[in-house]
């Protein structure tokens, strides 16, 4: 991921052959107040030295060298040492040293963990020395991430380690420091020659009993007088971290102004002696006490300064001790005598000191003050704080970098969650393998022996990428008079990471410089000022980066805006002013700014307020006539221009006054009130125009209905009037005009009001006619109007008279009432309104409406099954008459009917209403069927239907007005018929067996068969039993007689019932034919016969049974040899060379059938007699008997066991096909 950085080459280091000066430099001055000093800092072989210039960069040394470095304060400069090493100052000469030597290993703590994430950045430090001008090299190398590495710690800042430990030589060749890197041992002669006059320094020192050199720093109070100090001490424990900077030492509390041993009045001339002797008591101040000593604090206690005794016990001088008294506390981190700082001022006699260094000695000392006299600062006292851990470190800053690596002085990775990528004593790495033009994020920490720091502050650093592209041309965004707004793209090659700088580069038209930089930065848009307006210029950009700059971009062109012209001059008057129009003029503007005015605008403003101005005018002209003004009235109004570069500042005011003129028409007068039988009050209102003036009176003028001729009835300021003498119920018209200072305006329109209308009178009682059973048209007359004219009548209707309701409004004099139920009482009355009020109601009418055919049949409801076969109905009406004489005379004989599901519906229904008529009958229609005409019932069964049919059916009331409407038409649907019996056929039989099929279908059939079979057997008393039902096509008679006749009748069924029963089918069981005979036994009596016998079988019901031998010769067919009754047969005239075989079989003689034969027994053999053999009289019969045992056991296999041995056979011939399958192909 990373590795170090290279080291430097010889060839760019300092020569170590430095001249010194020639003469030891003057002693350092107490609080820095001396000459400038020249420090020489010897770097080792195989180390670097990092120094800060006065212009900020840095400049990396490599030893073997001696680097002269300048002092400004005349104090030892802070030096900073790798980790396992420390700086030690010698004095050789009068010329200081400081020697970079390395620790001993034994005294760095092992066994620390690697930091397992990156740390935060620290804080950067300005450098406390300067590099001597005159002796600086050009700096070789460059690191920008090692800003805090010089110049931020004192050379008092001495690690606590004993100097003996530090300088041993018995540093074994393979021990390692704790950071993993080994202790520099082989130094070159120079290293060694200073070394050694260090050791025999310190041993001077030792024995000497701390005598030290004058210009050397003061040792630490807890250390050995002569304990080499060092700057690469970490919070007291040598590690990885930043130095408190030494402005930290400075408390926040402010003191009063001093001088270290002398007073405000030491510079004018001596003190008095009162002034003196408070002075010398202020000096006997006692020497402070230190406790709590922490990392970072210590308390600091003392005791306020006393007068002594005289020798004869009183107090020297009779004053009290002062009462102002006031300390200050100033702390020294370069030693007793070294410069001290003002950490505490107040009255207090402790102190709380903080932000005090870790692992750091420390001097304090006391000085009491009162008023302006300061006493001299006490003895010092000397403590060293407490060891802590590091603080955090400054953060890594980017020395160099390229596309692929980063020069770091520390760093993370950032990737969203820090890695470690390094774990070490050094303070600068080279990141590795990283993409071009990406950020990186990095954070640091330190560690030493106490712990772990917190980490650094994040730094975002990048890495670097190619030179871009030559961008887009810029765009023009806005545009002014002195200025234009540039704005242009990226490059769509750099990557979003890469810190992109853009030139933007002008040339005036005409000015003949060429393209000047006018905008170098990292923004996208550029504002580009102090421009000419309506001037020309040409403009084009270039990117850049760290790698370089790209060609500039195509030259595009914009010209500015010109100025806005000046306000034209002041307008004037030209003509007389009329009361809507006067005419005005005005000059054009003295400077047009830049381009040609293209047009005037006039503003005008009514009244003399200047707050709604509005234009009037817009064109090129210079003068405007002003129309549709308001006659006496003040207007103002001014002119501005407009051209290429905007509007112009506006023209003076000029303001106008109209004349006055009579005041325009008023709206006609409107009527208060409701008018009265003689007399009207009136009102108005002021015109809507008054002429410039205010109206002063108003004239008002009324003509009656007959005559044309106008009178003033009124005149006078008031707005409304009253005018009497009218005719009740006339019409009159009247006008209104008002009148001001320039005479009367226009009449008005008319206004006609109609006097005193009143009220109708009550109507006539209204006639009621029935136009039909729902409907009744009522009629009324209209009544005297009173003034008034009849506007509408209201009629109310209901069925009792005191609950009626509005059902007509209007102005007919006639009204149909629609939806009424027939035969039933009506009231009915009306009355008439005018615009004068409601006239009474007349009186009220009964109206009764006639009656009417029933109502329609709500609802139609089918019969259930059960409740069609207990119903008793009487026959149909359409059935003829002798029909029906034949029922009534059979009715008596034979059952109640039963109605089938299939051929009949039986319905149901609610009744209507019958309207004030009862119902008399209901007509069924059955859509191409003829109706069926049933009584005044509520059910009814309708037969004679076809199966499996849907009908549509509604039914119609009657009584006698006729009939009703039809009910909504229900569709209804006859059950199928039940099914007929199949064939019944017997295809196989046995003596006990019969096996019946019938129908067309499958021997088996699912369950879910909607067509099913019933079987039946009759038994020997004539009843029938079920044998098999279900949808199957065949069944399987058993365990029956031979020779017995059996009866079998069949139904089938369906979800539409059960079908009829087939007629009965009579089967016969035929006879058993005998049983196989065994095999039969073979004796060879001689060689030319043999004795054949078989087992006998017993009479078969009363049929005698006899046998039939059959013998074959060789390969010959069978040949009846005997057919009898016996049971054994003598076979002659036999071959002695040739095989026998015999078989037996049974047969019945039945006494009325031909015979029945059984199946015949097994086969046996008889073998020839061997000749070769010489047997005995007594042995041959019984070889005789031994071959015919032996031909019986060779006798040849049954069907069934061939049967048997084959299927064997295959079996195993499959499993091995198996095996063989899944062995080789499978697997």
């Amino acid at each position: 991921m990373a590795d170090h950085t290279p080291p430097l080459e010889s060839g760019q280091l300092l020569s170590p052959e430095l001249p010194i000066l020639a003469s030891p430099p003057p002693p350092a001055m107490v609080n820095g107040e001396g000459p400038q000093q020249v420090i020489l800092v010897q770097v080792n072989p195989g180390e670097a030295f990092t120094i800060r210039r006065e212009d900020g960069q840095f400049q990396c040394i490599t030893g073997p060298a001696q680097v002269p470095m300048m002092s400004p304060n005349g104090s030892v400069p802070p030096i900073y040492v790798p980790p396992g090493y420390v700086s030690q100052i010698i004095e050789e000469n009068g010329v200081r040293r400081v020697l970079v030597l390395p620790q001993q290993p034994e005294f760095h703590p092992g066994g620390h963990s690697p930091l397992h994430h990156p740390p935060p950045p620290p804080h950067a430090h300005l450098p406390a020395f300067i590099p001597h001008p005159a002796m600086m090299p050009p700096p070789p190398h460059l690191y920008t991430g090692m800003a805090g590495g010089v110049g931020d710690m004192s050379s008092q800042y001495i690690s606590q380690y004993h100097p003996a430990h530090i300088y041993s030589e018995q540093v074994s060749a393979d021990s390692h420091s704790q950071h993993g890197r080994p202790p520099f041992v082989h130094r070159d002669d120079r290293t060694s020659k200073t070394h050694e006059r260090l050791q025999k320094k310190l041993k001077e020192r030792q024995a000497g009993g701390g005598g030290q050199v004058k210009d050397s720093p003061p040792p630490s109070p807890q250390k050995t007088c002569n304990s080499p100090p060092t700057a690469d001490i970490h919070n007291g424990i040598g590690g990885k971290g930043s130095e408190v900077e030494q402005g930290q030492l400075r408390h926040a509390v402010a003191c009063p102004d001093k001088q270290t041993g002398k007073g405000r009045n030491g510079e004018s001339g001596e003190l008095d002696k009162e002034a003196q002797a408070l002075q010398a008591l202020l000096s006997t101040i006692s020497k402070p006490a230190v406790s709590d000593i922490q990392a970072r604090g210590a308390v600091v206690s003392w005791s306020a300064p006393t007068r002594p005794e005289s020798e004869n016990g009183s107090v020297e001088n009779d004053c009290s001790p002062p009462e102002n008294l006031s300390f200050e506390v100033s702390v020294s981190v370069s030693g007793k005598d070294g410069k001290y700082q003002s950490m505490y001022c107040g009255e207090e006699p402790s102190a709380t000191l903080e932000d005090l260094r870790p692992a750091t000695d420390y001097h304090v000392r006391v000085q009491a003050m009162c008023n302006c006299l300061q006493g001299s600062p006490s003895e010092a006292v000397s403590f060293t704080t407490l060891s802590c851990e590091p603080d955090p470190p400054n953060p890594p800053r980017k020395a160099s970098g390229t596309k692929n690596t980063l020069v770091l002085q520390w760093k993370g990775k950032g990737t969203g969650t820090y890695e470690q990528c390094y774990y070490g004593p050094q303070k600068q790495y080279r990141v590795t393998k990283l993409s071009p033009a990406s950020r990186y994020s990095f954070r640091l920490a330190a560690k030493n022996d106490i712990g772990v720091s917190e980490f650094s502050e994040v730094v975002d650093l990048f890495t670097s990428c190619s030179v871009p592209l030559p961008p887009f041309p810029p765009e023009l965004e806005m545009t002014g008079v002195t200025w234009l707004c540039l704005k242009w793209q990226r490059p769509t090659s750099s990557p979003k990471e890469d810190d992109i700088y853009y030139i933007l580069e002008m040339e005036e038209e005409g000015s003949g410089y060429g393209f000047q930089p006018s905008y170098d930065g990292d923004e996208l848009t550029c504002t580009v000022r102090n421009l000419h307006r309506s001037t020309k210029y040409k403009f084009r950009v270039a990117a850049y980066n760290s790698e370089g700059k790209s060609n500039p971009s195509q030259v595009v062109e914009f010209i500015t805006n010109p100025d806005r012209p000046s306000c034209p001059c002041r307008p004037v008057i030209r003509g007389r002013v009329l009361p809507n129009s006067f005419k005005m003029a005005w000059e054009p503007p003295k400077d047009n700014g830049g381009a040609e005015v293209t047009k005037y605008v006039v503003e005008l403003c009514e009244g003399l307020s200047g707050l709604s101005w509005g234009p009037v005018y817009s064109g090129p002209a210079m003068e405007h006539v002003c129309e549709g003004l308001k006659p006496g009235c003040s207007y103002q109004t001014r002119v501005y221009c407009m051209s290429e570069g905007g509007q112009s500042p506006l023209s003076e005011t000029l303001q106008v006054q109209t004349p006055a003129v009579p005041p325009g028409p008023c709206q006609p007068p409107r009527l208060v009130g409701k008018p009265k039988a003689r007399e009207v009050q009136l009102r108005w209102g002021p015109p809507q125009v008054d002429g410039g003036s205010p109206v002063s009176c108003y004239s008002v003028e009324v003509s009656g209905p007959q005559s044309e001729e106008s009178r003033e009835v009124y005149q006078g300021p008031e707005m409304d009037c009253s005018v009497g003498g009218l005719m009740p119920g006339k019409t009159y018209s009247f006008r209104l005009k008002a009148a001001n200072k320039a005479g009367f305006g226009p009449l008005s329109e008319r206004c006609e009001v109609t006097t005193g209308p009143g009220a109708p009178e009550q109507c006539k009682s209204p006639s009621t006619t029935c136009k039909s059973p729902s409907c009744v048209v009522v009629s009324w007359e209209t009544p005297p109007c009173n003034g008034a004219p009849v506007t509408e009548f209201r009629l109310e209707w209901g069925a009792a008279e005191g609950c009626m309701q509005t059902c007509y409004t209007g102005s007919g004099l006639s009204h149909e009432v629609k939806g009424l139920l027939p035969s039933t009482n009506y009231f009915c009355r009306v009355q008439a309104v005018n615009v004068a009020g409601v006239g009474l109601f007349s009186e009220a009418v009964l109206c009764q409406t006639p009656c009417s055919v029933p109502a329609a049949v709500s609802s139609i409801y089918v019969l259930k099954e059960s409740e069609l076969l207990r119903y008793e109905t009487q026959v149909d009406a359409d059935e003829d008459e002798e029909e029906e004489e034949e029922e009534e005379e059979e009715s008596s004989s034979r059952p109640p009917p039963v109605y089938s599901p299939s051929t009949c519906l039986g319905i149901c229904w609610d009744p209507p209403c019958d309207h004030g008529s009862e119902i008399t009958s209901y007509l069924i229609d059955l859509g191409e069927r003829q109706p069926v005409v049933v009584g005044p019932v509520t059910k009814h069964i309708i037969q004679h239907l076809q199966p499996d049919t849907s009908y549509r059916i509604r039914i119609q009331a009657l009584n006698s007005l006729g009939a009703g409407p039809f009910s909504h038409t229900f569709k209804l649907k006859t059950k199928p018929l039940p099914p007929q019996p199949p064939r019944l056929e017997c295809t196989a039989f046995s003596h006990q067996t019969l096996r019946l099929k019938w129908g067309d279908g499958p021997a088996k059939a699912a369950t879910s068969d909607a067509l099913q079979y019933q079987l039946q057997m009759g038994d020997k008393s004539g009843r029938f039993i079920s044998l098999y039902k279900g949808p199957c096509h065949t069944h399987k008679v058993q365990r029956l007689n031979e020779s017995t006749s059996y009866t079998f009748r069949i139904q089938a069924f369906n979800e539409a019932g059960e079908g009829p029963f087939s007629n009965v089918y009579t089967f016969t069981t035929p006879r058993s034919p005998p049983a196989p005979v065994k095999a039969p036994k073979v004796e060879r009596v001689d060689d030319n016969s043999c004795e054949v016998t078989w087992e006998a079988l017993p009479p078969m019901k009363g049929d005698p049974v006899i046998y039939s031998l059959q013998c074959m010769m060789g390969n010959s067919e069978f040949k009846q040899a005997y057919k009898g009754a016996a049971t054994s047969f003598h076979v002659q005239n036999l071959q002695s060379s040739s095989d026998y075989r015999f078989r037996v079989c049974a047969i019945r003689q039945c006494q009325d059938a031909p015979e029945l034969s059984g199946p015949y027994s097994p086969t046996v053999t008889l073998s020839p007699q061997r000749n070769d053999v010489a047997l005995s009289g007594s042995a041959a019969g019984s070889g005789s008997r031994t071959g015919t045992e032996s031909n019986r056991a060779r006798q040849s296999l049954t069907d069934e066991q061939c049967a048997f041995l084959l299927l064997m056979v295959f079996a195993v011939i499959a499993i091995l096909i198996a095996f063989v399958i899944q062995y080789f192909v499978i697997k």
